[in-house]
């Protein structure tokens, strides 16, 4: 992967597993900062304020920088380190996950601890949608209609999906492209049409990527 682009989720998701009547409730969510991880984890501690434990482990960081985790009273590394490796494994960042567990009256061991915090997470993650976010710019095209064709065609060529289109008295097109394409795009852009199309830049950050 590029050291432009980074995976993370797409919306929070919830999760749960059972292992011998021990209940684990799993909860990732999106973050980017220290400050919204510790207000997620004050909201589930009080959701679920009757529970023995609730175990943490966050990444973020676009290069994963920031890596943490909590086993909240389990024994060291049988909670908080499984967990951790899960979101490791999956390559993603700006994430917290909260799993909360509900002792069901029978010691699972430190391995069967792990086992279990392992797939929490998972089940917690299942339905989170994990998206490639890429470094770009969003440029808008204004071109006329008898160029429609020829740029659908050199965008479809260059795997460049095209975003929302107006069509009113010329035809505009919204476009995200990484950051190094741009000026190659642009160019064969404007030969493609003979300099006739008109190429503006809104705007440059991260976006998700459609292209799959």
């Amino acid at each position: 992967m590029s050291e432009d682009t980074y995976k993370t989720i797409s919306a929070p998701s919830e999760g749960i597993y059972t292992e011998k009547r021990s209940k684990f409730i799993a909860i990732a969510l999106p973050v980017r900062t220290v400050d919204e991880v510790k207000s997620h984890l004050e909201v589930y501690q009080k959701k679920y304020y009757d529970a023995r434990h609730n175990c943490t482990a966050y990444i973020i960081g676009r290069n994963r920088e920031l890596k943490r985790c909590s086993d909240d009273g389990e024994p060291g590394g049988t909670a908080g380190k499984p967990m951790l490796e899960v979101l490791l494994s999956e390559g993603i960042t700006n994430v917290v996950v909260i799993v909360t567990r509900y002792f069901g009256g029978t010691l699972l061991g430190t391995g069967g601890l792990v086992r279990a915090y392992t797939q929490a997470v998972k089940e917690g993650l299942a339905d989170a949608g994990i998206r490639t976010m890429i470094y770009g710019v969003c440029f808008t095209l204004k071109l006329a209609y008898t160029d429609v064709g020829k740029i659908q065609y050199l965008l479809a060529n260059e795997q460049i999906t095209i975003g929302e289109s107006r069509y009113t008295q010329n035809v505009e097109f919204d476009l995200q492209i990484p950051k190094e394409r741009a000026e190659e795009i642009r160019r064969k852009l404007t030969e493609a049409t003979a300099g006739r199309i008109q190429i503006e830049q809104i705007s440059e950050g991260y976006y998700t990527d459609i292209s799959g």
